[in-house]
């Protein structure tokens, strides 16, 4: 059976302080419940990652990042490598998120890049690939999520796949308030899915963890998790409030 996950992307939001007590609350509210369906991942800025570590020793809620350098090391001010992640605790790392893609200009090819790097330090990648709305409606959606896989993930071994969580991102419906339906979200996961298939065999496709990202809420997460392509989401807006998180995540 896949893995059912609910990860929530803090983005640029929360200072230190506001960050480590939020992610106290969210260990507290599942520490006191049985293990669910579904794991549970916080995805914060480096700022907070090894102080968020220290708090969710117990296991049931993971730690990632939200990016990482395309370099290992060396004379890049400013940048953070995923060995460094690594070296807080942390599990997981989002890479190639719609907004890196848009306004950092990060390509497949670095995205690749970067992804590579964070498989051989460890880290388990959260790779995001997603069509714009001009995208979708010229009808190209299909062939840009098809062209960001082959460019960006599809060059690592089945093995290395095993470190990868997809995550679909319908760029139109994320801070918009707009959402793909149920309908459109089952279709373009089950497309991808048979992509994978189609590269690395039927064993590796059943097993992908493929998540939902595009203002999930509450009051729409049950519908969407219910279709049988879609295994969790990656949760912007809703991420930085704990009822809305944490409902989420008990809509499986």
């Amino acid at each position: 059976m896949r893995k059912k996950i609910v990860a929530g992307n803090w983005k640029m939001n929360m200072d230190l302080a506001e960050g480590l007590k939020f992610t106290a609350s969210i260990d507290k509210y599942f520490k006191d419940k049985p293990s669910g369906k579904a794991q549970v991942i916080l995805c914060t800025p480096f700022i907070h990652l090894a102080g968020a570590s220290d708090i969710l020793k117990h296991g049931k809620v993971a730690l990632g990042a939200q990016n990482c350098a395309s370099e290992a090391s060396g004379a890049y001010t400013g940048e953070v490598s995923a060995w460094m992640i690594k070296s807080t605790g942390a599990e997981y790392v989002i890479i190639g998120h719609s907004e890196r893609r848009t306004y950092y200009h990060e390509d497949d090819k670095l995205l690749s890049k970067k992804t590579l790097l964070a498989i051989n330090s460890g880290l388990k990648v959260i790779f995001c690939i997603g069509e714009s709305l001009n995208e979708r409606e010229s009808g190209k959606h299909f062939l840009i999520v098809k062209r960001q896989l082959e460019e960006g993930l599809f060059t690592l071994t089945e093995n290395q796949m095993d470190m990868i969580v997809l995550a679909y991102e319908p760029v139109w419906a994320i801070g918009t308030g707009l959402t793909a339906s149920p309908e459109q979200a089952q279709e373009m996961h089950k497309y991808i899915r048979d992509l994978v298939k189609e590269k690395y065999g039927n064993e590796c496709a059943k097993k992908m963890p493929i998540l939902y990202g595009g203002s999930c809420k509450p009051s729409n997460a049950a519908e969407i998790f219910s279709k049988p392509d879609v295994d969790g989401g990656l949760i912007g807006g809703a991420a930085l409030k704990k009822e809305d998180f944490t409902a989420i995540v008990e809509a499986f």
